[in-house]
């Protein structure tokens, strides 16, 4: 089954990381309060709902990947595509998830979500730097590949000018060997001294 993934352009590679360049798109999101590891599930089935039907219309949406999460204090921007997650200005518990909508939506043709928690939003073209992972959800596996992304963009010179973004890109009944997961962070567009 094809599932429509964020187009980005690999800008250089470096050893552990990528840099990339995202164009704007179009995400549907919600915040939820928990853990990091909990709120997934939550925020999954608000945005599935979205996209199964649950909008004026009942417009079914096609599925994209991968599901982000970030914090969502700051309101900073996760990637194109997948759900994210992020922690939220309302407390250090609060997480953003969301869905990349379908490429060929825009916020004006996408139909209104009729949660009032599922919101609709531009994200803006970014640039990002990116580890990828394969392998369990585990906090400890999340933490030990952001601290190799962190390292990297210091190696780099690269400055943060966001949250991580934790990436996921496959189902939760995918074998954890085989799951495809990336943490994100945009950059400053120049370097630092």
């Amino acid at each position: 089954m094809a599932i429509e993934k964020p187009r980005h352009r690999l800008v250089k590679e470096f050893p552990d990381i990528e840099l990339r360049d995202y164009p704007a798109s179009v995400v549907a999101q919600t915040e939820v309060e928990g853990e990091r590891d909990e709120v997934g599930n939550e925020a999954f089935r608000r945005l599935a709902g979205y996209i199964f039907g649950n909008n004026r219309g009942e417009k079914k949406i096609a599925m994209t990947a991968p599901v982000t999460q970030e914090p969502a204090e700051g309101m900073k921007i996760a990637m194109t595509a997948p759900v994210t997650q992020a922690r939220s200005a309302a407390g250090p518990r609060s997480w953003r998830v969301q869905f990349m909508m379908p490429s060929a939506y825009t916020l004006e043709t996408l139909p209104e979500p009729k949660d009032p928690r599922v919101q609709l939003r531009q994200l803006p073209p970014r640039r990002v730097a990116a580890i990828r992972y394969s392998g369990s959800w585990s906090q400890r596996r999340y933490e030990q590949h952001l601290r190799t992304l962190t390292a990297a963009m210091k190696r780099e010179k690269l400055v943060p000018a966001g949250d991580p973004i934790w990436a996921r890109y496959d189902p939760p009944f995918k074998p954890w060997f085989l799951r495809t997961n990336e943490i994100l962070i945009e950059v400053a567009e120049a370097p630092a001294p």
